[in-house]
């Protein structure tokens, strides 16, 4: 079989093979040997009727299909090897009359990988991006800890303030009618915590234990559910307990309690090592996604719609995924939110567009600079991956993952290593 290139427009290639009389032949019986059992043929025991008696009855095409179905895929990837093409949609096929005795001429049209014309990638500058722990942060970790620990003391002899923990009923109404989401028995909430809608808690600042409050206030106009947002709201709230938060003394027994360092400047500097920490791990992130921007945006490349709607179709599988470890599967999600699954389609459009051009670019630039995987590379990742799955016996693990996802890890590896030679490049100002 010799495949031959017709041309190319855009990202769409034209190319034909031919299927050897012969070959076709050998599918044809195959397709008969397959399916005769389903053929009842007078004269003839069913499935033992001889294939030119079936196709004298049927026509002498009702097996080329069955036929055509088993022999075009591996014809199909032996011409795309051939001609070094990587395919990234389904192919439109286009079969000319065949004519038994006489090759078949297949016609391909395919998508396939675009061409990527990349910017200068290694004379990228960005904004500095620098983040450090100020004290403000290590005494709001502190209060934190503080307040997790703090003692719940009786104050139902006295009126609420600000900190203290309530125990309410709420109903809530908009145009004097009730709104779903908008009630809860025995509710805790702490005054101050900013938690429940502006305005709301303040109002119950003096009240006291066994009171019924009418609570007015407006729902913010970039409220999440659109149908309140900006919408003045009524809640009718009873208050059933009022506790006052002892806050421990911050000394070394408190961390001493809250920790195993002995005293609170031990305490403090772990918690500055860890945020320091966290803060690195966040600058890393930022800086990454920002140098892949930039080299999306000086680079140019056309993508076909098949590979935007395949990595649509991976985001939908992923979603499916996430709500199904939420209790919820995709069906119950749409029911819930009023949604298509053409709306949800539509709304990761935007994500996975910008996915497919980043592995895009990042692919022609390991190509340019030759960057592999090697099997160092991919022995260390995934020692890695079996410490933080706890794995039992990390050579087993190691040997499972090898079969089913290397090309993924791979993938990821280079991605890794391109990244940090964007970075090193990078000239941040």
């Amino acid at each position: 079989m010799k495949a031959v290139f017709e041309g190319k427009e855009g990202n769409k290639v034209s190319f034909n093979f031919e299927i050897g009389a012969e070959e076709f032949e050998k599918a044809v019986q195959q397709a008969y040997l397959k399916n005769r059992s389903r053929f009842n043929i007078p004269g003839f025991r069913k499935g033992r009727a001889p294939r030119k008696i079936i196709e004298l009855n049927y026509g002498e095409g009702i097996f080329y299909e069955e036929a055509l179905n088993s022999i075009l895929p591996e014809q199909y990837e032996k011409a795309v090897e051939e001609l070094e093409l990587e395919p990234v949609d389904t192919p439109e096929v286009d079969i000319e009359e065949i004519e038994k005795g006489n090759p078949i001429l297949v016609k391909i049209e395919v998508d396939v990988k675009p061409e990527v014309k990349l910017g200068d990638y290694k004379s990228i500058e960005l904004e500095k991006i620098e983040y450090n722990v100020t004290d403000e942060m290590i005494e709001t970790e502190i209060e934190s800890l503080q307040n997790a620990n703090a003692r719940l003391i009786d104050a139902n002899d006295r009126e609420a303030k600000e900190r203290d923990l309530l125990t309410i009923d709420f109903e809530g109404y908009v145009d004097g009618e009730k709104f779903p989401g908008g009630s809860a028995e025995g509710h805790q909430l702490e005054l101050g915590s900013n938690t429940f809608i502006p305005g709301f808690e303040e109002q119950l600042v003096g009240k006291a234990k066994d009171e019924e409050v009418e609570v007015n206030v407006t729902f913010p106009e970039e409220y999440h559910e659109e149908s309140l947002a900006g919408k003045d709201a009524t809640f009718k709230v009873k208050i059933h307990d009022i506790k006052e938060k002892q806050l421990p003394e911050l000394d070394d027994e408190f961390a001493k309690d809250v920790s195993e360092f002995d005293t609170l400047e031990e305490l403090r500097e772990d918690i500055k090592e860890r945020l320091e920490k966290d803060l690195k791990e966040q600058e890393r992130i930022e800086k990454e996604n920002k140098v892949i921007e930039k080299v999306m945006e000086i680079s140019e490349v056309d993508i076909p719609e098949g590979m935007i709607e395949s990595q649509i179709d991976d985001e939908l599988r992923q979603f499916d995924f996430r709500m199904r470890g939420q209790g919820l599967d995709l069906e119950q999600y749409l029911k819930l939110t009023g949604m298509t699954v053409e709306d949800l389609r539509e709304q990761f459009r935007p994500a996975a567009t910008n996915r497919v051009n980043a592995d895009l670019v990042l692919e022609e630039i390991a190509k340019v600079e030759e960057i592999t995987a090697t099997e160092e590379d991919i022995d260390e990742e995934l020692k890695k991956m079996a410490e933080q799955y706890n794995a039992e016996d990390i050579d087993e693990f190691i040997a499972d993952m090898k079969k089913g996802q290397l090309e993924i890890l791979k993938s990821g590896i280079i991605n890794s290593k391109v990244i940090d030679l964007l970075l090193e490049n990078v000239k941040f100002n």
